[in-house]
């Protein structure tokens, strides 16, 4: 491979591991591209994207644009004449801006493209009860994440994995496909194929989620609530409310660890305590949650929740919509 160079754009923890990837490699860096630093917590601190202080540790050259179509960082770019753009988990680019180097721009997303196009992918992938999933790369066209396919690879969801541990294990397997799919292309070894050829049907799509989406429907079964909650772990969470009648409230419980039983429900909406969790009853059956936050309070095993609450008291409330 010959020394060419790229610009890489991106901004979490999981671009991180990639430009890390790349660096590690010694492949030449002309300039990292991230969000503009925000102000964050109860001082209002300036907040570093993940990469900005990879970058800062590094010493690569930074560029933060609030406005990725200002003519000032597009020239900027053009000056930097750098022969591949790298993006990852970054904001939708402008052609102005993707259409810049010879070689391109490839980003990395976290499905098996053409499903799971959008911003959620790994959420999405295990709220449907997928049993695979994967990275893609590919070029960057006009249509967010639509471009052509260059390389893909795959992992197995397992049956109680979260997507944070789903994410974990993308992070890596994203980092050596682009590495990989970089060396291709300073090789001239890249062959892409278009998504339209693969003849999928019933593409899945990966909208963004919202607090609002993440109310749990016990209406649902077992596994689909489990699902539900699971694609939702660690982050943003999925919540119901419970209404205990001791103490004549209602707060809202975030549930984080769950499994699916084969325990039949009972015809009531009542929690069950047992030695291994708590049952949460769905449509068919009891679903075991063994992490849960109280509203206001941390995160807690269900030890820890049931020190301090009598779940015989308490009942879902506000389930169906």
């Amino acid at each position: 491979m010959g020394r060419f160079s790229i610009v890489f754009m991106g901004t979490p923890e999981f671009a991180v591991s990639v430009i890390k990837k790349l660096y590690n490699e010694e492949i030449e860096i002309k300039a990292i591209v991230t969000a503009p630093d925000k102000p964050a917590g109860r001082g209002q601190k300036l907040n570093q994207s993940e990469v900005k202080k990879f970058a800062i540790e590094k010493k690569l050259n930074i560029l933060q644009p609030e406005n990725l179509k200002d003519a000032s960082f597009i020239e900027n770019l053009k000056e930097l004449d750098a022969d591949l753009f790298v993006v990852v988990a970054f904001r939708m680019l402008p052609e102005s801006v993707w259409s810049i180097p010879t070689f391109g721009t490839v980003n990395l997303h976290a499905s098996l493209l053409p499903n799971y196009r959008g911003a959620a992918p790994i959420n999405w992938a295990i709220i449907n009860g997928e049993t695979e999933s994967g990275v893609t790369t590919f070029f960057i066209e006009k249509e967010i994440d639509t471009g052509r396919i260059i390389d893909q690879k795959k992992v197995q969801i397992g049956e109680n994995e979260t997507a944070g541990d789903l994410y974990n294990s993308l992070m890596q397997k994203g980092a050596d496909l682009m590495y990989e799919t970089v060396q291709k292309i300073f090789d001239g070894k890249v062959t892409s194929v278009e998504q339209s050829e693969l003849n999928l049907t019933d593409i899945k799509p990966a909208p963004k989620i919202f607090r609002n989406n993440c109310k749990i429907d016990f209406s649902l079964s077992v596994s689909q609530v489990h699902n539900f909650c699971r694609g939702l772990s660690p982050s943003p969470a999925a919540w119901c409310n419970l209404l205990n009648h001791e103490k004549n409230e209602i707060k809202i419980y975030k549930l984080f660890a769950t499994k699916k039983t084969t325990i039949r429900c009972a015809s009531s909406l009542k929690l069950v305590r047992t030695a291994n969790g708590i049952l949460f009853p769905c449509d068919d059956y009891y679903l075991l949650v063994t992490e849960i936050q109280p509203e206001g309070k941390r995160r807690m095993t269900f030890n820890e929740f049931l020190a301090g609450n009598t779940v015989e008291n308490m009942v879902l409330f506000g389930n169906s919509e």
